[in-house]
């Protein structure tokens, strides 16, 4: 499977990337991804604590704070919880999981590459036109550099919807997060070159 690789100015730079099937094709596993999954439970979902309503005399039923799991917006009852990826997932699992997501993204087309670029000062306005240029602006995007970018981060401190990771801190649950993951270049190499080291899944 090609991507058109970008040039910064969002115009086809002439070139297409390879996406290694054995990262960006393969049968995702679901359980794997299962496992890196966290819902918000009652502690955790803001919201007054305190009583809606007395308890008695409304004509409607008892109920408590706003956060109860019962009423539209409250917690999760006995929701999904992360696991402890130190002792729960050894290396071979977390890297199935990435390569899970990951082709995940490109059955769907939503994996975009860039040349590798830096901007001299932050700019919100030049970083929104690149990303519309790539035809990702209203899309939840993951942004994925090659190295630590500072300004490129910057720039995206003002737009919601756009993380910017160094690939090196790149996790399952930030690819599940994201419509879009946008690689620069050596970002994708990177990638790459680490998960179509791990060992295949036995069928």
């Amino acid at each position: 499977m090609d991507v058109e690789i970008y040039q910064d100015d969002g115009v086809e730079a002439g070139r297409t990337a390879a996406l290694d099937p054995s990262v960006f094709d393969i049968e995702p596993n679901d359980h794997i991804i299962w496992l890196t999954s966290k819902t918000k439970e009652r502690s955790e979902v803001r919201g007054s604590g305190r009583k809606l309503y007395r308890q008695k005399g409304t004509g409607n039923a008892r109920v408590g704070d706003a956060q109860s799991p019962i009423r539209r917006g409250g917690g999760r009852a006995h929701g999904a919880r992360p696991r402890n990826y130190d002792h729960n997932l050894n290396r071979k699992e977390k890297r199935l999981a990435r390569r899970s997501a990951l082709s995940y993204k490109a059955q769907n087309d939503n994996i975009r590459v860039i040349e590798d670029f830096s901007m001299d000062r932050p700019s919100t306005r030049e970083l929104s036109d690149i990303l519309d240029l790539l035809e990702v602006k209203d899309e939840k995007v993951l942004f994925a550099t090659t190295e630590v970018e500072t300004e490129i981060y910057q720039s995206a401190q003002n737009l919601p919807d756009v993380n910017v990771r160094e690939v090196q801190s790149v996790n399952t649950v930030d690819l599940l997060d994201a419509n879009v993951v946008v690689f620069q270049e050596g970002a994708l190499d990177w990638m790459t070159d680490v998960l179509a080291t791990a060992e295949p899944t036995p069928a």
